[in-house]
């Protein structure tokens, strides 16, 4: 469905600050949630098997390793390619990748996000260059030799080129988080954090910047409070408690389904419309963000690998052995925080009550801001 055959909505025009964020952030989302099992199967093997967890096993645990540096970027090129051009953009984003992948010594997801796209643009205007030219019966040929050998350039080149700027990049973005950390700072990072989850930027925030930097801090100490930041169902619990309990009265009845998809299913997009409803209660889920990532900072708490989809029963099963104390309390207070906030922003307003249909219009809204991106990154060529 395009953004404009939203029911209800607005149709979001291809200009404005907004759309081009949502279109990039769709587009890395795009890449990242086909591959979420792989990601989940490598946190529940790192969570059972590295030295430090449950059933430690050095012979299973060497699948750690090969898996978050090669299958998984590879599998994000991959995806990405497809994305541009279809089976063949997939083989040489997949073969574009290794070239990063061997060029770098830390898991090239931003890299991934960047080559496999590219390398499938190419592939893809060489392939409406010449298709036309090609005499009958040297079709594949053509194609075979013209993916190889783009595909063998695309790797050298990131190899060279690409990787060493990924890789610095990446080391950047670690040196913020560790100045962030060091200054007692980090959760600050939740005034922009709660605010971009709204717009349906949480999976390109989680994956493509928290989720790079929390895998290289994991290989090091075992653990890393960057799978956290996102992924915390605390706030989205908070704000679905503050409209249950002072909410418009019309809207109540709607809440406890909401809240048991967000916390127990991980879908925090359920609570994005009852924040679009009420805008002001963005401030209820960044007291709450705040609250958590300061909650995860003082009592040292990390995960293994990214709980996704961000529910409850994902953070336990990638919970480190003996690390339980610290990331449910930060949930916890999370969700106190942004309720208590949320409620005391609700029972501010003059007016309480609305009908349903502002809440099935800031659905509509909510699909739309959604579909901006997520129509941007349909696949072509497939």
């Amino acid at each position: 469905m395009s953004a404009a055959a939203v029911p209800g909505g607005p149709a979001p025009t291809g200009g404005g600050w907004r759309a081009r964020v949502q279109k990039v952030g769709g587009n890395l989302a795009a890449m990242v949630m086909p591959n979420i099992g792989a990601f989940i199967a490598w946190g529940l093997l790192t969570a059972m098997f590295i030295p430090t967890g449950w059933i430690p096993n050095e012979g299973l645990a060497s699948m750690v390793g090969p898996i978050i540096t090669v299958l998984l970027p590879v599998l994000i090129g991959y995806t990405g390619g497809r994305l541009v051009h279809g089976q063949r953009g997939a083989v040489i984003g997949a073969v574009a990748t290794m070239g990063l992948v061997v060029g770098s010594e830390i898991p090239q997801f931003l890299g991934a996000m960047f080559a496999g796209p590219a390398a499938a643009w190419v592939l893809k205007k060489f392939d409406e260059a010449v298709q036309h030219r090609v005499s009958t019966g040297f079709e594949m040929l053509v194609d075979n030799f013209s993916l190889g050998i783009l595909g063998l350039g695309a790797a050298i080149l990131g190899y060279i080129g690409v990787g060493p700027v990924v890789t610095a990049i990446t080391d950047a973005l670690g040196s913020g988080v560790d100045w962030l950390v060091t200054n007692s700072l980090l959760p600050a990072v939740s005034i922009l954090v709660e605010p971009a989850k709204v717009l349906f930027l949480n999976n390109a925030i989680n994956h493509g910047v928290f989720g790079p930097i929390g895998v290289v801090d994991a290989a090091e100490v075992g653990k890393s409070i960057m799978f956290m930041i996102e992924t915390n169902p605390g706030p989205g619990l908070g704000v679905l408690t503050a409209f249950w309990l002072a909410g418009p009265k019309a809207v109540r009845p709607s809440v406890p389904g909401a809240a048991i998809i967000h916390f127990l299913g991980g879908i925090h997009e359920i609570y994005f419309p009852y924040v679009l409803m009420k805008p002001r209660l963005i401030v209820a889920a960044i007291a709450g963000g705040a609250t958590g990532v300061a909650t995860f900072m003082v009592t040292g708490s990390g995960l293994v690998a990214t709980p996704s989809p961000g529910s409850i029963f994902a953070y336990l099963a990638v919970m480190p052995r003996g690390g339980y104390f610290g990331p449910l309390l930060g949930i916890l207070l999370s969700a106190t925080v942004s309720a208590v906030v949320g409620v005391v922003l609700l029972k501010a307003e003059r007016t309480q009550e609305v009908d349903e249909v502002e809440l099935q219009e800031a659905q509509a809204q909510s699909r739309a801001n959604k579909t901006v991106g997520a129509a941007q990154a349909s696949p072509s060529g497939a």
